[in-house]
C-alpha cells in the first residue's frame, strides 16, 4: 500500500527543472520521486542535527 503524501510547493531553478524533465523522459520515473529522494539524502546527511532518542546509560554500580 502506498504511503499518504503531503502536498507542498518547492521552487527550483529553470536549469533544475529542465534536467529533471530530461531525467523523467529518459527513465519514466516521476519527477516527484526524484525530489523525495533528494530530500531523503539531505535528511540523512544532516541526521546528526535532528532530535532523536537519547541514549540511555545504566550505572549498575559495578566496576
Amino acid at each position: 500500500m502506498a504511503r499518504k503524501k503531503i502536498s507542498t510547493t518547492v521552487y527550483i531553478t529553470p536549469e533544475q527543472n529542465e534536467k529533471l524533465k530530461l531525467l523523467h523522459e529518459r527513465t519514466k520515473v516521476p519527477i516527484a520521486v526524484y525530489i523525495r529522494e533528494g530530500i531523503d539524502l539531505v535528511l540523512e546527511h544532516h541526521q546528526h542535527e535532528l532530535p532523536g532518542q537519547a541514549q540511555l546509560s545504566f550505572d549498575t554500580g559495578r566496576e
